[in-house]
């Protein structure tokens, strides 16, 4: 693999060419010092200080004389003992909140090739469902997918000459809440010809795409040929699409063919072999109990021990007190 096979597959670089057929999205280039935050990992895990409602942290300062507790004493003999101040980053939340509310009011995060599932368990809702900034910096934060985009993009590109790319960006990409899991799909594409798709969700068997299966296999190949054929540049990749119930494709994302990319239902082995062999397109869904995959593993990081005001596990635990008195006042009003 080529680092331009992994750079194509950004989604800045792609969704211009392909936003017809995608999902409405909007893109911001971030910052350094936003990057840095991401990737540092010493000292406890804080949130950025929300501009926009000075009570939603209470880490930030509010009397002039708690700010004793953020300098640091002439003559300290231990400066690593003093409190962090915590991170803010103003203008890039401004600018996200404008885009949370251009599309809709709820957003799901993807930084230049991964969203942050592996974070999701930290999420109120268990989802990627982001209403504020503080919820995007959560879940940012949090995974290691999106640290493997800062750190490790091109660790296995052969012509490897690039420690990480020169600008990272922040996709918000609208947020549906009635989305069914069996309806997304990874298609695999060599030598741009479509061999293989494989049912997203491989952790779960649902057996109305038993009856479907030829409809849904002509529908995204049809797809493929109108849309993808000849206009994504590398030869051999993935794209993962989504059905709609009235029958319309939308491209979810690119992504490289390599080992960092989830083969599903295949084997590379056995994709590459089909590829060469020039076979029909290979439709894979899960067929019994028997065939369901595990999940992602994800444990809680150590970080989240903390338990101190702005710390990530504070945080996590007053969203999902939000979303428990927010369930409880729609019950009621129902009633």
């Amino acid at each position: 693999m080529k680092q331009e096979e992994v750079n194509c597959c950004q989604i800045q670089e792609w969704y211009p060419k392909f936003k017809a057929v995608s999902i409405k999205t909007v893109i911001h280039e971030l910052p350094e010092p936003f990057i840095q935050y991401l990737v540092e990992d010493a000292g406890p895990f804080l949130l950025p200080v929300s501009v926009s409602n000075e009570d939603a942290f209470p880490n930030r300062i509010h009397k002039p004389e708690d700010e004793e507790d953020y300098q640091v004493s002439e003559g300290s003999e231990d400066e690593s003992e003093q409190p962090l101040p915590p991170p803010s980053f103003p203008e890039l939340e401004l600018k996200i909140k404008e885009s949370i509310e251009t599309l809709g009011g709820a957003v799901f995060p993807k930084l230049n090739w991964s969203s942050p599932k592996d974070s999701a368990w930290i999420s109120p809702t268990g989802t990627l469902k982001c209403t504020s900034f503080s919820d995007i910096a959560l879940l940012l934060k949090s995974s290691d997918s999106v640290i493997h985009d800062l750190c490790h993009a091109y660790d296995s590109c052969s012509d490897k000459s690039l420690l990480r790319p020169s600008h990272f960006y922040l996709a918000l990409r609208k947020w549906y809440p009635s989305l069914r899991p069996e309806m997304e799909f990874r298609c695999f594409v060599y030598a741009q010809q479509l061999v293989g798709i494989s049912q997203r969700e491989v952790t779960t068997l649902y057996p109305t795409l038993q009856d479907r299966k030829n409809e849904l296999k002509d529908l995204i190949h049809d797809f493929f040929m109108d849309n993808i054929h000849g206009r994504f540049i590398s030869e051999n990749f993935t794209f993962d699409v989504y059905v709609t119930k009235d029958t319309r494709i939308k491209l979810i994302d690119f992504n490289p063919w390599c080992a960092s990319t989830l083969p599903l239902l295949f084997t590379w082995e056995e994709l590459e072999r089909d590829g060469m062999a020039g076979q029909d397109v290979d439709f894979r869904i899960v067929e019994s109990q028997l065939t369901v995959r595990p999940g992602l593993k994800t444990a809680v990081p150590y970080d989240y021990i903390d338990m101190r005001p702005g710390s990530g596990w504070d945080q996590f635990l007053r969203n999902a007190d939000e979303e428990l008195q927010q369930q409880t006042r729609s019950s009621e009003a129902s009633v």
